[in-house]
């Protein structure tokens, strides 16, 4: 887990929320289980971000992932996010809790890369 921070899109003011990314291919990725969700309206608005472990913190460029992208990606967050995956379930963005059930899921859910800032 950790901690994201971006500013919001009307005050400016950071907002966090904590995160779980999924990691293929040493690049990290943020999903979300509700698409309307103010965090991902304010990345979409802001495009980048802190993100924090414990006292880490790093700055972060969030680009959003094209939906036709986000499937290979979306198999990974069951099997390394497992305590997350009851989220998408319960608010019916997946119908299973299968990688196969979340790559289905693609158009439906919001997704970032991380990418850090030099």
């Amino acid at each position: 887990m950790r901690l994201l921070t971006v500013p919001g899109r009307k005050t400016g003011r950071p907002y966090t929320t904590p995160v779980a990314p999924v990691l293929i291919d040493g690049t990290h990725y943020l999903v979300q289980a509700y698409p309307n969700a103010d965090w991902v309206k304010n990345v979409r608005a802001a495009g980048y971000g802190t993100l924090t472990r414990g006292r880490q913190i790093e700055w972060v460029n969030l680009v959003e992932v094209p939906q036709a992208e986000r499937g290979p990606i979306l198999r990974e967050f069951p099997v390394q996010n497992p305590r997350g995956v009851g989220a998408f379930v319960r608010n019916g963005l997946v119908a299973s809790e299968s990688p196969e059930g979340f790559a289905a899921a693609a158009p439906r859910c919001p997704m970032f890369r991380v990418i850090p800032k030099d």
